[in-house]
């Protein structure tokens, strides 16, 4: 398997509309410690795509528009307040990221706590609902022992 070029990065980055992207970007920085790697807003102050990094890892966001994806995309308030899928992130202190979390007013879904697979996580809702899940279990660390 080849990496293309990326330089250790991960190969697969989720994708994600906000509503409210500016805000969500910020928000996502303050709740878990991202690191904005390119922002392009705009003229009206939208987001018409941001990169964000942590560690080797990255999410893509911007804001929703009007457009063909609109066909099967949908923000979590449009279909009851759920999601249907959601990020891992991978941290070395989880009980740091978790207040981090929790000050910026993020929505516990799993409290933190042991993971039987070993490692700490929790996993909550952001500011519009989507599902992120933290811990310090690191696929990547068992993949290496093998």
């Amino acid at each position: 398997m080849t990496n293309n070029g990326n330089k250790g990065g991960s190969t697969a980055i989720p994708s994600l509309r906000y509503r409210k992207a500016p805000e969500a970007i910020e928000w996502l920085c303050r709740a878990f410690g991202f690191e904005k790697n390119a922002v392009y807003a705009n003229h009206d102050g939208t987001i018409a795509h941001a990169q964000l990094t942590l560690g080797h890892g990255m999410v893509m966001l911007g804001s929703g528009k009007p457009g063909p994806a609109d066909r099967v995309l949908r923000h979590p308030d449009q279909i009851g307040n759920v999601v249907t899928q959601g990020a891992y992130l991978v941290v070395k202190d989880c009980d740091a990221v978790y207040v981090k979390a929790k000050a910026a007013g993020a929505e516990m879904v799993m409290d933190i706590a042991d993971m039987t697979y070993g490692g700490r996580g929790f996993s909550c809702l952001d500011l519009e609902g989507y599902l992120w899940s933290v811990g310090s279990y690191d696929p990547w660390a068992e993949i290496e022992k093998q």
